[in-house]
C-alpha cells in the first residue's frame, strides 16, 4: 500500500485535472454540451440502452438525463423508441448524425492532446491511459460488487443490475 502522503498528492493531481476538463469543454461545439457528449459517447461504447441504465452511467439523476436525451434527440443525434420488452420504458440509440458528431469530437479532443503533449512519448500515453483505466476499475468494481483490492478480474462488474439493453459489460 502506498505512504498516506502519496494518496494526497494523488488527490492533489485529480483535483488539477479540472484543467483538462475545462480544456476539453472549450473544444466541444457550441450546439453540443458536455452532458450531450457524454450522452453520445455511452451509446457509442455501450449500445442502445434503456434510459434508466444512461441515467447509472452517467451517475446523474433521471432528470438529467432526461434533459441530455432530449437536447440529443432534438439535433437529431440520438433517437428513442419503446421498449419492445416494457413498453412504459423507453430506448435509446444513435443515429448516423449522433455518429458524425462523435467523429469530430474524436477528431477534435485527438487534435487537443496532440497539441498540448508534443513532448510526450506514445509509451507515456500508453503508460497514463494505463494507469488512469486502473484507477477507473478499482473504484468502479468495489463500488458495485465489492472485489478485493489487487483482485480486479474484470468480471466483478458483469452482474450489474438492468444490462438487458447494454451490449457490453459496465
Amino acid at each position: 500500500m502506498a505512504a498516506r502522503s502519496q494518496y494526497e498528492e494523488l488527490a492533489r493531481q485529480l483535483s488539477a485535472i479540472g484543467a483538462v476538463k475545462r480544456g476539453l469543454a472549450r473544444i466541444l461545439p457550441a450546439e453540443c454540451p458536455g452532458g450531450s457528449a457524454a450522452v453520445l459517447t455511452l451509446l457509442s461504447q455501450y449500445g442502445e440502452m434503456r434510459i434508466t441504465r444512461l441515467t447509472e452511467l452517467l451517475a446523474v439523476n433521471m432528470s438529467v438525463t432526461s434533459r441530455h436525451v432530449a437536447h440529443a434527440v432534438d439535433n437529431g443525434w440520438i433517437e428513442r423508441f419503446p421498449d419492445p420488452a416494457d413498453k412504459r420504458s423507453r430506448i435509446v440509440r444513435l443515429t448516423p448524425a449522433g455518429h458524425d458528431l462523435l467523429g469530430e469530437l474524436s477528431r477534435r479532443t485527438t487534435e487537443m492532446f496532440a497539441r498540448n503533449l508534443p513532448d510526450w512519448s506514445d509509451e507515456d500515453v500508453g503508460q497514463l491511459n494505463t494507469l488512469l483505466s486502473r484507477l477507473r476499475d478499482s473504484f468502479s468494481c468495489r463500488s458495485l460488487v465489492g472485489c478485493a483490492p489487487g483482485k480486479h478480474s474484470g468480471d466483478c462488474r458483469t452482474g450489474h443490475s438492468d444490462d438487458s439493453h447494454t451490449r457490453t459489460p459496465v
